[in-house]
């Protein structure tokens, strides 16, 4: 996943995807409670090494993301990364079951009515 970058800038190629607003990355994210989703224009990487390597790739972080969280590691104990790859507890699996769903339905909503409709409807809740 931290080299992400590179399949994204074949998909971008091949496709011949010339406005990146129309391509949507959909990522975990640490500074998100688990289980809650949020639509995002561009912005910055918060240290997101995928996201990272996509913004290499492609040379811009003009893409759309449906972010969604994962929380911070308990206490500060284990690593980002540690936290990220571990297998989720029953009620974190059940959040994310959920989330996975809206996930989905944040980018019918972005194919249909676009990314500043998803925005108004996904991030205030």
């Amino acid at each position: 996943m931290n080299d992400s970058g590179l399949a994204v800038r074949a998909l971008v190629r091949r496709f011949g995807i010339d406005d990146l607003s129309k391509l949507v990355i959909v990522q975990d994210e640490l500074d998100l409670p688990t289980g809650k989703l949020q639509v995002k224009l561009g912005g910055g990487l918060a240290g997101h090494n995928g996201l990272r390597s996509i913004r290499e790739h492609l040379h811009s972080t003009d893409f759309a993301r449906i972010r969604i969280g994962i929380g911070k590691p308990p206490g500060g104990k284990e690593r980002g990364a540690d936290h990220v790859l571990r297998r989720p507890g029953k009620r974190e699996k059940s959040e994310l079951e959920v989330v996975v769903e809206e996930a989905a339905d944040a980018l019918e909503c972005i194919l249909e009515d676009g990314v500043e409709a998803a925005m108004t409807r996904y991030n205030r809740k």
